[in-house]
């Protein structure tokens, strides 16, 4: 340490010789003049005016700042700025457009009855995962069931009638029109039939798709109506409600909504007409560490005039059930891929009165700013106008420099191509 410290002693009485040297002429000029001065004048004036003269040096100190700032300075002894810089290299970059939407089924039924009856037998439980004609509920089928046998019997006897009408009619014991007769009588009889087998079919309710039943709303004894649902039970004093029975929803796939804003429709539409189908990245809730890919179903055929937007629908696995219908999505649309773009990181661009620019580095590690453009940013990254592939730009450090600084770079880094 004392040789450092005799070093730098030796350097601040060489600095306070040269000072000394310097202003040794001007002392001789002027100090004729200040021998003149009326201290008191001075002490007077500077009393009366001391929070003007406070002002002036306060926006002289911040116009100083300001200009440091905007026109940041080389460093001072003139030795090289040491800096941080980023190779640009050209590489695609998909333009997301971010959108908030919800979660929805892609298929969901509320289950009703069909007739007024008494429910028999529930053979589905809450949150059971069902498949299309799956039995999910039992009406007393007792007096449609009796009917049905009574009306097939009777259609069962038109048609032997009839039969036997026709061998009659062959050996002339009776006329074509008897026979024709028989005829009516029986397709009556039958058509009878099959419209009390369709009331009895009204006693079974099945499932119309694959999905998650939900909370059941009947019980056994339920008298339930046709359109609506009126449950009763013995368990509770008041249980009588009005709803659906059950309702199945489909969970896998299911589907996102979301609204994009009008200026960025011509960019969705023309990258449909390609043939392949956007891409979309979805996360719910407040987390976002797990993300859904999914692809666009489909682009609405109007745009909503309150709000300045058009419906997007987009499909989304859900193998596992972890999305359900209602749930906040935050949505993340690769509308397009922008081909050799040139990018780099926000913090490279410097922001002055003459627009945007960036410091590059020449072959002689010298700073040189380029006024760019900026075309997209997205997540600390701006593909901009104005640099050329294979320009180092100034990520660290700029805040140092000024046009024809002397440059050291402390590390030099390559963008990625595909960055995360």
């Amino acid at each position: 340490m004392q040789p450092i410290a005799q070093k730098l002693l030796e350097q601040l009485l060489r600095l306070q010789s040269k000072v000394e040297e310097k202003l040794r002429p001007y002392w001789e000029k002027y100090s004729p003049q200040i021998q003149q001065l009326n201290y008191d004048q001075i002490k007077a004036f500077v009393l009366k005016y001391k929070w003007r003269i406070v002002g002036v040096l306060f926006v002289l100190y911040a116009g100083s700042k300001i200009i440091n700032y905007f026109f940041p300075g080389a460093d001072k002894v003139g030795g090289p700025v040491t800096v941080t810089t980023v190779v640009v290299q050209p590489k695609e970059v998909p333009l997301v457009i971010e959108a908030t939407g919800t979660i929805v089924s892609n298929n969901i039924v509320d289950i009703r009855p069909m007739i007024t009856n008494t429910v028999a037998k529930i053979l589905v439980k809450d949150g059971q995962e069902v498949k299309a004609g799956d039995l999910l509920f039992q009406l007393d089928d007792r007096n449609d069931k009796a009917n049905y046998d009574k009306l097939k019997a009777l259609a069962d006897d038109a048609q032997s009638q009839y039969l036997r009408a026709k061998e009659l009619v062959a050996k002339n014991f009776i006329s074509k029109a008897g026979l024709e007769t028989s005829n009516a009588n029986a397709k009556s009889a039958f058509a009878a039939a099959k419209a009390a087998e369709v009331q009895l079919s009204f006693d079974y309710i099945r499932s119309p798709i694959d999905g998650r039943a939900g909370i059941v709303n009947v019980f056994p004894g339920s008298l339930v109506q046709a359109g609506n649902v009126v449950s009763t039970s013995t368990n509770s004093t008041s249980t009588s409600s009005v709803g659906s029975m059950v309702t199945i929803t489909q969970l896998n796939p299911i589907n996102v909504q979301f609204i994009i804003p009008e200026k960025d429709i011509p960019t969705v539409l023309e990258n449909q007409l390609d043939g392949d189908a956007l891409t979309v990245r979805v996360t719910v809730g407040d987390s976002s560490k797990r993300v859904y890919a999914g692809k666009v179903l489909v682009v609405d055929n109007q745009v909503d005039p309150s709000i300045g937007a058009v419906r997007v629908k987009a499909q989304i696995p859900n193998d596992e059930m972890t999305l359900l219908p209602g749930q906040f999505a935050r949505v993340f649309l690769e509308a397009s891929t922008l081909k050799g773009a040139l990018q780099v990181p926000s913090q490279a661009i410097i922001l002055s009165p003459n627009g945007k620019t960036v410091y590059i580095v020449d072959q002689n590690d010298k700073a040189v700013a380029k006024p760019v453009k900026v075309l997209y940013e997205y997540q600390g990254q701006a593909v901009v106008d104005g640099i050329a592939a294979g320009d180092r730009v100034v990520v660290e450090g700029k805040q140092n420099l000024r046009p024809g600084s002397k440059i050291r770079e402390s590390k030099l880094a390559i963008q990625p191509v595909n960055p995360s």
